[in-house]
This record gives C-alpha cells, structure tokens and sequence, in this order.
C-alpha cells in the first residue's frame, strides 16, 4: 500500500510540475513523506464504517436499511465468535436444518402452515417464480408491474425466473374478471405485488386478496403475494397509513407470501416466504435454495428479532426501526431541546442555528406517502456555505450525513440515536468555533 502510495503522490507531483501549477513547498522530502503516508493510510483504512444517520429517513437503503435492536445485537456478539448448533439438532445428536431455527416462530406469529427464509426479497420472489411456474403463465395486474432500487423489475424478475407473464387489467383498474378472462389451461400461479414504494391515486382499483383466492381456488390455481416491505403490526394504530400485515394477508387466502426481512420488520437483510405446506416445501427443496440460503449470523439476527414480535408492546420499544416511526413529535421536541442544550452558544457571525418543524420519511419503499412530523436542527450559512457544512459533517467521524433543502443543512432528530446526540453536538459546535478562529 505504502509503495502505490509513493508512487501516486509522485506521478501527482510530475504532472504538476509539467503544468508549472505547483507550490513548491509540496517537493521537499518531508512534504512527500507526509503525503504519501496520508494517502497510505487512507487507503488502509476499513471502507465500512459506522455513519450517524440525520437524514430522516428511517430505512435507508443507502445507510444499511433497519437498525438492529440491543438484545440482536448482543445474541450475534456470543454466536460471532464461537461454534453453533446452525445444523446440528441437539435432541437427537444428528445433522439438522438451519431453517428451523426460525421455520418455528413465523409459523407462530403469523399462522402460515410453513415457512422458508432465504437472503433477501428478491430471492424469494425469484426462487418462488422459478419454482412454483417456470415455462408456465403468471398473472399479474399491469398496475402492479413495480420496480424498486436497484432496478429490480416484477417483469425482469419473472423472465429471468422462466415464468410467462400474463399482464392483466389497466395500469389504475384490475377487476376480478380480468383474471378469470386470462385463466388458460397453461395458468401456474395467480400473482398479486404490493405496490409499497409507490400509490397509483384517484380513479383506481384492484382486486383484494379475499377474491383472488376464491379464485384460484375454483381454478387450483396457487395465488401468490409479494408485499416487498412486510409488517406484523397494525401501522395505522399508530398514526401511520394502514400497511397490510403478513398474518392478514395469509388469513384472506394467499397460498405464498414473500416479504423483506430488513424493512418494516426491522430485521437483517432477508428475504421470508410462507404459505401452504406442499408449496413452500417445494420450494425448499429446489437446487436454487442453496444458491440464495441465508448464513447463520443473518438466521440469529433473524430469530431474535422475531422473538420481540411475541410481545408487540416490547416490539415497539425495543427494534429501532419501529421506535423511529412510532416516536411522537413532542419526544422529539424535546429531543431537539437536548441537542441545543450540548451544543451551547455558538459565535453569531458564523452559521446560524436553530430548531424548526420537518418531515421525515419510512423510506426503503415503504409508505410511500407517509410524512412523519419532526424537528430539525436547521444550519444557515454565514462564513461556510450549506455545502461545505454538509461536506464537513460527512467528512466527521464517524460521518454525520444530513441533507441540504433551499441552501440550508438540516439535520433530523427521528433518525439520530441517543448515543450519536454528543457526536452531533461536538461536531456542529467544532465547526462553528473553527471558522470562528478564523
């Protein structure tokens, strides 16, 4: 590292010198040592690290998606290190199956007759596909025809899968009719996607999943959902737009459900299949799952995520992600109130700072429409301009990413955790004295 390093600061150095734009200063010995085991050093250091999120933005892709709760993290810190039963059953002293350290408890918590677990979403849209209707028609309403991040597209997905897809319907109007008129005897599987990261409003309609179901029964036909963010508590209970829970959706007569395991569920990265016995099975026992199977930290992190859901009060409480969307505008007043507090007089000629009303977002796809009220710490250029505060804050360590609106740095109390507030504080206040020595 140390020799690339050299030799980029020199070849730097040559072409500088070929410009004649070069101080002088930077060719003595000792100003190249510096700069090349600054660049050494940077190159040395790890390229993930820890950011404090002050976007507002609670699952933030960008930002690694759900927090992971204490009592995770402490089950993944004792499991980290040392060996587990991840295949191994303990009662009978014989080869078992990873899956079964959470096939249990989502079959509790959510009624399905199985469950099967692989490493995100898309795997679990792409497998059930690939499985349950390769070289046979899927149908799907063209409204629901979704793309997410990434360019994940439902239609790339399907053709990628060996599936058929069949679209039905208009872009803002699927009737029940549409599918019975497109039901062929080559029909494998009745699909149904949740738009979670976008709302079609106004003239619209789709069919729910009750009637699908009666449908696909009358036909034998499996009916399948795909719900992209996935929740098991009742969102609108707590002042957010109502988002259909898992166990809901199984109780209307979805045959397959797949969902993510790191959006609203608040878990690691995951992708979460349940339904019918005979089909997930099926599913499992596809050469594929191997290819997508989810690794033993992930699995921990997983099953004692689930175990909060058996109490939603402590689910609440406990799983970052959920705390975040439930907190209420006046905790975060006086949340605001602490960070003011830490961050003390600031000089008046430098930037100015105060506490103002925002909006934050669910993100991840999630509640697309969503608009959660919150406080901001709002950061007015004086001498620094609102994006060399913003490039500062990044530049911190840990990295403090915030957002710029109409030339202002904002930062948002909902996604700034309680240990990060003197971090933040030490941050804002440092800035403001350094340009103040100036």
């Amino acid at each position: 590292i140390l020799h690339d390093a050299v030799n980029e600061v020199l070849s730097e150095l040559r072409a500088a010198i070929r410009s004649e734009d070069i101080d002088r200063a930077r060719l003595e010995p000792d100003a190249i040592t510096v700069a090349a085991v600054a660049r050494a050093e940077a190159r040395a250091a790890a390229s993930l690290v820890p950011v404090v999120n002050a976007t507002g933005v609670v699952i933030h892709t960008n930002l690694g998606r759900s927090l992971l709760a204490e009592r995770v993290i402490r089950k993944l810190r004792t499991l980290a290190g040392g060996y587990s039963n991840l295949e191994y059953d303990l009662n009978t002293g014989t080869r078992g199956s990873r899956y079964s350290h959470v096939d249990g408890i989502l079959k509790e918590l959510t009624g399905a007759e199985a469950a099967l677990v692989v490493n995100n979403n898309a795997a679990a849209v792409f497998i059930a596909l690939e499985t349950l209707a390769r070289g046979r028609q899927v149908l799907v309403s063209r409204g629901q025809l979704v793309e997410i991040g990434g360019s994940f597209r439902i239609p790339d997905v399907m053709a990628r899968s060996g599936a058929v897809m069949v679209e039905v319907g208009t872009t803002n109007k699927t009737h029940l009719r549409d599918y019975q008129d497109a039901i062929t005897p080559d029909t494998a599987l009745l699909l149904k996607v949740h738009t979670s990261n976008f709302q079609v409003v106004g003239f619209t309609g789709e069919v729910p999943m009750s009637e699908m179901a009666k449908l696909g029964k009358q036909h034998g036909i499996p009916v399948m959902e795909d719900l992209g963010s996935g929740c098991f508590v009742d969102l609108s209970a707590h002042g957010l737009i109502k988002e259909p829970p898992v166990t809901e959706v199984l109780a209307h007569g979805a045959d397959v459900v797949t969902f993510s395991g790191d959006k609203l569920l608040g878990g690691p990265q995951a992708g979460i299949i349940l339904g019918r016995k005979d089909l997930v099975e099926l599913i499992r026992k596809n050469p594929l799952n191997r290819a997508v199977r989810i690794d033993k930290l992930t699995l921990a992190a997983l099953e004692e995520t689930l175990r909060l859901y058996r109490d939603e009060a402590s689910a609440a409480r406990e799983i970052p992600t959920l705390r975040m969307l439930f907190a209420s505008y006046r905790s975060l007043v006086r949340k605001a109130s602490r960070l003011m507090a830490s961050i003390g007089s600031i000089p008046a000629h430098n930037f100015g700072l105060s506490v103002v009303d925002g909006k934050s977002k669910p993100g991840g796809g999630s509640l697309p429409l969503a608009e959660l009220p919150s406080r901001l710490l709002r950061i007015e250029p004086g001498g620094m301009s609102a994006r060399e505060v913003e490039s500062r804050l990044r530049a911190w360590s840990p990295p403090i990413i915030s957002r710029v609106e109409k030339d202002q740095v904002l930062l948002d109390l909902r996604t700034i955790q309680t240990k990060e507030m003197p971090v933040v504080a030490r941050a804002v206040r440092s800035l403001a004295m350094e340009r103040a020595e100036k």
